[in-house]
């Protein structure tokens, strides 16, 4: 029964990430917005696997502090989510849905880090515009693209897959999916794999 509340807060949570991430388009953000137009759905070849070790990192976030996936393990299980690039429209619907359900990742013990190769003062105003964001969003700006490119999901026109990447508290890679660029992820199917680890 408990497992069948947690589907339903699932749901619900998701419902509502729709139906305000709606209401922010109107709100303006959508004006501001770069239309990328259709874009090849994979442009790249993963360089990792379930059940290998995930690629060390250390990145700066738009706070200015460097977040290092290392110092998650044995603590939080750990959701990579890989974006093409900032102030496009599938990114800016994506992660405010991510926002919305930070009670899902907290309930799965779970944080969330987002990465993009666009530079800290890009991401700063676009985070700011979406009104702020509970996860770290991170730069791969310089050296261009390196930790995208060491998990194999950067792009030959130097933005990255949209891709989602779990990594377990030992620092295993869990699930991995490298999406069609063109469309935001189910984060229901997200969640599914997140309880697993529970």
């Amino acid at each position: 029964m408990k497992r069948l509340e947690t589907r339903v807060l699932t749901v619900a949570a998701i419902v509502v990430a729709v139906l305000s991430i709606s209401g922010m388009a109107e709100a303006g953000l959508r004006d501001s917005l770069f239309a990328v137009g259709r874009l090849k759905p994979i442009d790249s070849q993963l360089k990792v696997a379930v059940g290998e070790t995930a690629p060390d990192f250390s990145l700066t976030s738009v706070e200015g502090k460097d977040v290092t996936l290392r110092k998650y393990r044995r603590k939080k299980t750990v959701v990579l989510s890989f974006v093409p690039a900032a102030w496009t429209p599938v990114c800016s619907d994506q992660w405010p849905g991510y926002d919305l359900a930070e009670g899902v990742f907290k309930e799965n013990d779970a944080v969330l880090l987002g990465i993009t190769v666009d530079n800290v003062p890009t991401l700063n105003a676009w985070v700011k515009a979406m009104r702020g964001l509970w996860f770290p969003v991170l730069s791969d700006f310089w050296p261009h693209g390196q930790v995208a490119s060491s998990y194999g999901v950067l792009r030959s026109d130097g933005v990255t897959e949209r891709a989602l990447i779990v990594v377990d508290k030992k620092g295993v890679i869990r699930y991995i999916d490298v999406h069609d660029i063109n469309e935001r992820p189910d984060l229901g199917v997200l969640v599914k794999e997140l309880e697993k680890l529970k």
